[in-house]
């Protein structure tokens, strides 16, 4: 949860996103209600779904139905503005719902589970898109202490991750001698 913290905001100016459409379909010399209507309800689903979104137990599947809800009404509301013969409206329309499809999918890849895979050729490490492998020979130092895995590489950078798991302190020296054996080969 704490990856998340500026979900509440970005479903809250969906919501308002949808509001305003509303009033650019008002403004229409021909306006169409039913369309009116969805960007209504998506515009206050959207905002009001923050405020119950901790109260929902399979959270991550409430969540990648109202961003593919989003997605898809922004879509569609690019089809009615293009068909009114709007099109900076139509294709803004579109970038938005292109921008909720791809959050949507970002929000779903980081609310799956993600496991780092550490073997003798290496580390991979979970991305949004792929998985991205490093080699020992590319790491200064690699340690676990006080569930926190800290990856030093040789080029200054360094990564910090939080273990959720439970690993037993025998473990842990088992798994900081297997890093430092695996770097100093």
């Amino acid at each position: 949860m704490t990856r998340l913290r500026l979900q509440p905001v970005m479903h809250g100016m969906a919501g308002i996103l949808f509001l305003f459409n509303v009033i650019g379909i008002y403004k229409m010399a021909d306006p169409n209600w039913l369309i009116a209507a969805l960007f209504v309800i998506m515009g206050l689903a959207s905002i009001f779904f923050p405020f119950v979104m901790k109260n929902i137990r399979k959270f991550g599947e409430a969540n990648s139905l109202m961003r593919m809800l989003q997605a898809f009404t922004l879509m569609s509301g690019c089809l009615y503005f293009l068909s009114h013969l709007q099109p900076i409206v139509g294709f803004t329309m579109l970038l938005a719902g292109l921008g909720m499809a791809y959050i949507g999918y970002a929000e779903f890849k980081i609310l799956q589970p993600s496991f780092i895979e550490m073997d003798t050729t290496g580390i991979t490490l979970p991305g949004i898109f792929s998985n991205r492998r490093t080699g020992w020979n590319e790491m200064k130092n690699v340690i676990l202490r006080n569930d926190l895995l800290t990856l030093d590489y040789k080029n200054n950078k360094i990564l910090q991750l939080e273990v959720l798991d439970e690993i037993s302190p025998l473990k842990t020296a088992e798994m900081n001698a297997f890093f430092e054996q695996r770097i100093q080969s």
